[in-house]
């Protein structure tokens, strides 16, 4: 290792505001931060082009940290250079209630933090969808707009984590140049060596799905800037950058090993650490002259952010630009879609919701160009393709149609990360019963605050002949279950198209669109300039003072409405209430939700799931028409019939309460 004087202070600044801040909280990790700070300083204050004055710079390069475990190392440099909401007092605050400094980095706490990162892998495959929307941006508006690289420092358990595997082979296929990952290659996990469960020749592995791969003595500066300046000259390839590092570097005893990961030092071994690294300054307290060569280095680009805002501004494409990255929707959307629920009025059509949102899908991607759309390889189930969307291909970069292949998590993943980065709205299709495998991305997704859509197709019983497997019975309520998503169930093609409507306006909120396979009666046959679905209930047929009230969603609406209509025959008035979203509907007035709930003496709910979610709406005495056990095998007719969710079974559900 040949790094000099101040390479090795500037790193240092790194080791001992990181040291600190974990013996202070009492609690953290470390480990990651002193072995990585020589990585940290190369990338920050040489490679790395950002603006800590304008932090949201839509042509910044990128930075995540994927073993986010390591989050002081990221706050500890975003302090040096000097991003003003990352105070010392943030630093000193690490792992406090209200502090931005959490034990992981949370996206939207500090600027400079990119994605929420915490769940091992999750960094790694967000980074592909970054990777994309900066290629599909490039291709659109050109290089002198867009053209910044993506660089993940991503650890062992990263690249254990089968996320990785799904993440790697997807960003070598579509030969994601401006992809960088940079692997601490330390050897240890929290049980002690990696030898101890994996044996993975991590070259070999990611040689083989297409990447450049490049290893270096992690702590040696120079050899760290020459491996990432030939990273940063590929052309036709994602490049892993191996960087053997020692975890806990400079720490007497410890280095080296498991006992560095997750715990403080302690007083005898920080003081230790701090003497063999040569840090002889206090706590928190960066010597003048290393500050001001970091701040130095916080401010090197600019001149480079000048530069590009020139070039913005002479573009005819700035306009377009600009409203892209702030995520405002087109003019033209919401004319459009007003267009279309007329027609949906005039048509009454009975197609499946999935066919319904395919209609809708052509009047989104025909009027918002920002639309990144795609599927887990079932685009012709998930009805997720439109005539104007066109493969995102290594070839194609200009396209808008992801085919993410069998890669369910990596899909949500990229997903986010294509949101994260601005400029595209991406939507994914998969099936209902799969958000089992994207679920931590949905949940993250709706942590983060963002806008990714997931397309759930064949939501209930109603695929039929494929069996329990490919049955979501209880997924609706898991999915409910997750705070700030929106879970919708529309029940025909208006419904539909409201749903859609809705998700792409939800700017800081996911959206779930859980879609039937089979075909659906038109049950709203009325164009309404009011989205009824906006207030996530409403009554749909029936009088206000009904004696009875029957919640329904999706494709058990049209069982409710036929449900009410023997009551009715049967002289007993009841009401409707179709359900889109319960997250809409739990928001609403005291006054609304009242009003939709009401006073009738009997509450029936029915839902091809199960009854947990049901409860606040169905009350003590209510009951449910839905599953209480996992599906069987059978054409769909069967299998509603054999789990009784019927318009008998919803009539006798009434009768029995009054």
């Amino acid at each position: 290792m040949t790094n000099t004087t101040q390479q090795n202070e500037l790193a240092n600044a790194i080791r001992s505001l990181s040291m600190d801040a974990v013996e202070k909280a009492n609690s953290g990790h470390p480990g990651l931060p002193m072995g990585c700070a020589d990585i940290a300083t190369v990338l920050f204050t040489k490679v790395m082009k950002f603006d800590p004055a304008n932090p949201h710079w839509a042509d910044r390069d990128r930075f995540i940290l994927s073993a986010g475990h390591g989050s002081m190392l990221l706050y500890s440099s975003l302090y040096l250079l000097g991003y003003e909401d990352m105070t010392i007092d943030q630093v000193k605050n690490f792992r406090q209630l209200g502090a931005k400094t959490a034990g992981h980095p949370e996206y939207g706490h500090a600027t400079g933090i990119e994605t929420t990162t915490g769940p091992l892998g999750a960094g790694l495959g967000n980074s592909v969808g970054f990777a994309v929307a900066e290629a599909k941006l490039a291709a659109e508006f050109g290089s002198d707009i867009v053209d910044h690289h993506t660089f993940v420092l991503a650890g062992d358990g990263c690249l254990m984590e089968g996320i990785s595997q799904e993440a790697i082979s997807l960003a070598g296929h579509l030969k994601l140049n401006k992809l960088i990952v940079i692997w601490d290659n330390n050897n240890i996990t929290i049980d002690g060596k990696v030898s101890n469960a994996d044996s993975t020749d991590q070259i070999a592995r990611f040689k083989a799905v297409g990447w450049n791969t490049i290893e270096i003595d992690g702590h040696d500066q120079d050899a760290i800037e020459k491996a990432l300046l030939e990273a940063k000259a590929s052309t036709d390839k994602p490049t892993l950058i191996a960087a053997k590092t020692t975890i806990g570097f400079g720490a007497p005893k410890k280095a080296g090993t498991e006992k560095v990961h997750g715990a403080p030092l302690g007083a005898e071994e920080l003081a230790g650490a701090k003497a063999a690294l040569g840090i002889d300054y206090p706590a928190f307290e960066i010597p003048s002259h290393i500050l001001e060569a970091w701040r130095a280095a916080g401010t090197r680009s600019q001149n480079l952010r000048g530069e590009w805002e020139a070039r913005l501004a002479k573009s005819d494409k700035k306009d377009e630009f600009t409203r892209r990255m702030s995520g405002t929707l087109p003019s033209g959307f919401a004319d459009a879609f007003t267009a279309y629920k007329k027609k949906l009025a005039e048509d009454k059509p009975k197609v499946a919701s999935r066919k319904a949102s395919q209609m809708a899908l052509e009047v989104i991607t025909k009027t918002v160009p920002e639309i990144l759309a795609g599927s887990a390889d079932l685009t012709h189930s998930n009805l997720t393709n439109t005539p104007d969307t066109v493969p995102f291909q290594a070839d194609n970069h200009a396209g808008n149609y992801m085919m993410y292949g069998i890669r369910e998590h990596e899909m949500g993943a990229a997903m986010n990360g294509v949101t994260l980065h601005g400029g595209l709205i991406p939507y994914g299709g998969t099936f209902m019963v799969f958000t089992d495998y994207a679920r931590p991305a949905i949940r993250l997704a709706a942590l983060m605050e963002i806008r990714s859509i997931f397309v759930m197709t064949h939501d209930s019983i109603g695929l039929g002949e494929d069996g329990p497997t490919h049955q979501p019975v209880e997924h609706l309520t898991a999915l409910r279950a997750i705070p700030n998503l929106n879970v919708f169930r529309p029940a025909d093609a208006m419904e539909t198209a409201e749903c859609w409507e809705l998700a792409m306006m939800a700017a800081k909120t996911p959206s779930i669109l859980a879609l039937s396979r089979q075909n659906l009666p038109a049950v709203r046959t009325e164009y309404s300039a009011e989205n009824k679905s906006a207030k996530g209930a409403y009554t749909l047929v029936g009088p206000a003072d009904a004696d009875a009230v029957i919640f329904a969603t999706g494709s058990e609406v049209a069982i409710a409405v036929e449900a009410q209509k023997e009551l009715t025959e049967k002289g007993i008035s009841a009401r409707v209430v179709s359900v889109p979203s319960m997250e809409l509907f739990a928001k609403q007035s005291d006054a609304y939700k009242a009003e939709v709930i009401g006073k009738a003496k009997a509450r029936v709910a029915v839902e091809a799931g199960i009854e947990m979610s049901w409860n606040k709406l169905l009350g003590d005495k209510g009951k449910f028409v839905g599953m209480h056990s996992f599906g069987a095998s059978g054409p769909i007719d069967a299998l509603y019939a054999h789990f009784g969710i019927t318009p008998k079974a919803v009539v006798e559900a009434v009768t029995s309460q009054l």
